[in-house]
């Protein structure tokens, strides 16, 4: 069996203006951080347990998960000093493994567990404290010179408890632990060593809220897609500032990584301003859904870096707003510019709704693959359009007509003839539908005409120059037609 002990600092006395309160914790550790280390240590075994002043998990059996025994003592080591925890020991019981963390040793070192406890100091058994004055006269000052008394004597003098825990901390007597539970939601408070008058200087608090969180999707196998951070302003703070705020973040995926929501949090909390200041943070998670775990290759794969799309807009789309980061959606029109919209991204994990029966038929001829803004005219010899050269129509003519419905707003200058005392009507409002970001220009035939209505005839053409492209005929007011480019396939 291999135990590991985090052990956590006392909580710091109470000021001397006032009153010292009642201990909740009889070794004076917090028990909302021993409750929180003890969650986040259910990522790598169910067997956790609180003991003392630390929490103790066995992990024997979750090396190969996390790549061995010193893979994971360096994952430990690096994150667990953010949660609070000031020593760590390893060893093959849980007593041993607190004694080793409070007299500063990690691990045994390849040495065996007596070579190891003999030469440490007695005081770290905790049920040797009551009795290290008695025993220090008689010149025991160490767990072997303990050992080596008579365990008749010991247990009438000191009492059955002392043999107990020098037993289980040797390996010769069985340890009861009570093993903590994973509650079902995540609710995490801290309270902020000093209050806190801007935004961004929260990020330290509500890190460790979020490694606790973390730490719980973990163990749970799932993700959240967004958290919600709370804070309570101080108590001496004005009355038109309230008890205290909210931040809600949201992804667009189940996600569980720490770094990532520590990005997000720090996007936001630095455009956010607080009223008052802060002594507190809660933390809540949003949307928890079990994740799909990917499955490793036997064979070697390729590495891979960085940060997937989603999560690099969500970073980009925190920092500049949602309205800056558009996404492509088909839209419900023949016209090829009009066929594709632009919108926000949906980057909070929640997607635009799909109508029933939306998809479109397959075109009647193939779409080109780049299109020009605006059509380009071409010219006109011996009745065939040129560019480039000649240009042979191959497939065609392919009619499409609409657009009627795709009303322009009037011009200041129609306005003012029809209502001379009214004032002109601004020409920046939007033409297109509400979800278009971002359109394809207007043509002055088009501002004239008050609308958007097309009628072309498409054709695909060739020639050795241009290659594929996309050209069509249009009908002219006198009664004559011009033929413009407007795509070339890939």
């Amino acid at each position: 069996m291999l135990w590991v002990a985090l052990i956590l600092p006392p909580r710091p006395p109470a000021p001397a203006a006032e009153p010292a309160a009642p201990p909740d914790h009889p070794w004076g550790v917090c028990p909302e951080a021993q409750a929180g280390l003890a969650v986040w240590c259910l990522q790598f075994t169910p067997r956790v347990a609180l003991m003392e002043d630390a929490v103790v998990m066995e992990v024997e059996a979750s090396l190969r998960l996390f790549r061995g025994r010193a893979a994971l003592q360096a994952r430990i080591a690096d994150e667990a000093p953010d949660l609070g925890v000031v020593r760590i020991g390893w060893a093959p019981t849980a007593t041993a493994a607190l004694v080793l963390a409070r007299c500063g040793v990690p691990d045994l070192g390849g040495r065996l567990l007596q070579a190891v406890l003999d030469p440490l100091a007695l005081v770290a058994l905790s049920a040797a404290g009551p009795h290290a004055e008695a025993l220090s006269r008689a010149g025991i000052n160490t767990l072997g010179q303990l050992r080596a008394l008579p365990r008749g004597g010991i247990g009438r003098r000191f009492g059955a408890a002392l043999l107990t825990m020098l037993d289980q901390a040797y390996g010769l007597r069985p340890e009861a632990h009570r093993w903590e539970l994973l509650p079902e939601d995540f609710h995490a408070r801290i309270e902020l060593p000093s209050r806190e008058d801007h935004a961004p200087a929260l990020l330290q608090g509500a890190r460790p809220l979020l490694m606790r969180l973390c730490g719980w999707l973990a163990a749970r196998h799932a993700g959240a897609t967004g958290v919600t951070l709370h804070w309570v302003h101080d108590s001496m703070r004005a009355k038109e500032a309230g008890d205290g705020g909210a931040l809600t973040i949201r992804t667009a995926e189940p996600i569980r990584e720490l770094e990532h929501f520590n990005r997000l949090m720090a996007e936001h909390l630095a455009k956010t301003r607080l009223l008052a200041p802060v002594g507190e943070l809660r933390l809540e998670a949003v949307g928890v859904q079990a994740l799909t775990e990917e499955s490793a290759s036997l064979l070697p794969d390729a590495v891979r870096t960085g940060e997937t799309l989603y999560l690099t807009l969500e970073r980009i789309a925190a920092r500049l707003g949602p309205e800056r980061v558009l996404q492509p959606t088909p839209g419900d029109d023949h016209r090829l510019e009009w066929m594709t919209r632009w919108q926000p991204a949906a980057l909070d994990g929640r997607r635009p709704p799909r109508r029933r029966g939306s998809t479109r038929p397959a075109p009647a001829m193939p779409e080109p693959a780049f299109l020009l803004e605006p059509p380009l005219r071409l010219a006109l010899r011996d009745h065939r359009p040129h560019y480039q050269g000649p240009l042979t129509l191959l497939i065609g003519p392919d009619r499409v007509e609409g657009g009627w419905w795709d009303r322009l707003p009037r011009r200041a200058s129609d306005e003012a003839s029809v209502a001379p005392a009214a004032t002109a009507a601004p020409t920046t409002a939007a033409a297109a539908p509400l979800f278009t970001a971002i359109e394809p220009a207007t043509d002055a035939a088009a501002l004239e005409r008050g609308h958007r209505n097309v009628v072309r005839d498409y054709w695909i053409a060739v020639n050795d120059n241009a290659g594929v492209v996309a050209v069509f005929q249009q009908p002219l007011e006198n009664n004559g037609s011009a033929w413009f480019l407007h795509g070339v396939y890939a």
